[in-house]
Order: structure tokens, then C-alpha cells, then sequence
């Protein structure tokens, strides 16, 4: 599993997402609700060092940050990932870049493409593997309501091997 450093939403903010989630569980569409916490990833890597956890503390005194979830989207094609967009202010598109800066030496054996400032969607996954005949239905679920006007509050180092959170203070 991958590691990630990633940002995590006020409670009101994480409840819309959840809600989310709840009305595609509650519609039975074929597909898999992430489970944990919605979050927003910044950069992944195969493992990230421990070591940068006291670098990231200057990126969380920026916040909180407000983040609109927008538009829901699809990544790949079949059993696709099925996300909201978050609108890519300035302020965010600020955080994420610092926070590759930072965290370049640490991301091992480096970050993941998809991560890097210039090539990031910053999204918050609702589904996974959704395709088929439901993917209309979800999409439309997903969707609704049209935006959140929400708050980026916390911040995480990610360990997917361990399933572990370190929490940036």
C-alpha cells in the first residue's frame, strides 16, 4: 500500500462527504464506499519518511483553508473512481506545492506521478469501482448537492501498509 500526506476536513465539511457516501451505499449501486476518513491526498508516495512530520508543521499552520467540493468526476474507465473535484484555488494550489517541496527527499523512491504540482486533481473519492449499468445513477448521486462550501482543517501523514494516521499538530 501506498503512503500519503493529505488534508482533512472540518466536521460539517467531512459530514457532506459522508452523506454522500451514505446516499450511494443506501442506493445499492454496485461499487465500494471508501472506508475511514474523506480526504483530500497531496502527495503519495510508496513510503513516505517519518522524518518529515516537523517540516509539515508550517504547512498546517495554514490552516484552516477554505476548499469548495465541486463537480463529481471519473477516473479511469472501467470499475472506475468515482470523485468530487475540489476547486483549485490559488491558496490550495499554494499548500500542495510546498508541501512537495518539503517532502520531495522524504517520498520514497519518489512521489507518484499523479501527485507532482502541474499533473494533481485534487478530488475526495465517493466510489470505487463503479461501472457498468450504474454508473449514471451514481454519478447523479454524487453530484448532489452541486457544490459544498467547506473547510480543509487538518493534516495527515498516511500509512497505507500499517493503516496508521499521523496527525500533523
Amino acid at each position: 500500500m501506498v503512503h500519503s500526506i493529505e488534508l482533512l476536513f472540518d466536521p460539517d465539511t467531512e459530514a457532506a462527504v459522508r452523506a454522500i457516501w451514505g446516499d450511494l451505499a443506501a442506493a445499492d449501486i454496485p461499487s465500494r464506499v471508501p472506508t475511514g476518513r474523506p480526504h483530500v491526498t497531496l502527495a503519495v508516495a510508496e513510503r513516505i519518511a517519518p522524518d518529515v512530520d516537523p517540516l509539515l508543521h508550517s504547512v498546517k499552520r495554514q490552516l484552516p483553508l477554505a476548499c469548495t467540493v465541486g463537480a463529481p468526476l471519473l477516473f479511469g474507465r472501467a470499475n472506475a473512481v468515482l470523485a468530487r473535484l475540489i476547486v483549485p484555488s490559488a491558496e490550495l494550489l499554494a499548500l500542495h506545492a510546498e508541501v512537495h517541496r518539503l517532502c520531495g527527499p522524504y517520498l520514497l523512491p519518489g512521489p507518484l506521478p499523479n501527485s507532482l504540482p502541474g499533473q494533481w486533481t485534487a478530488h475526495v473519492t465517493v466510489a470505487r469501482r463503479v461501472g457498468g449499468p450504474h454508473l449514471e445513477s451514481a454519478f447523479r448521486l454524487a453530484g448532489h448537492p452541486p457544490e459544498i462550501h467547506g473547510t480543509v482543517a487538518g493534516l495527515r501523514r498516511w500509512d497505507g501498509t500499517e493503516r496508521v494516521e499521523y496527525p500533523i499538530r
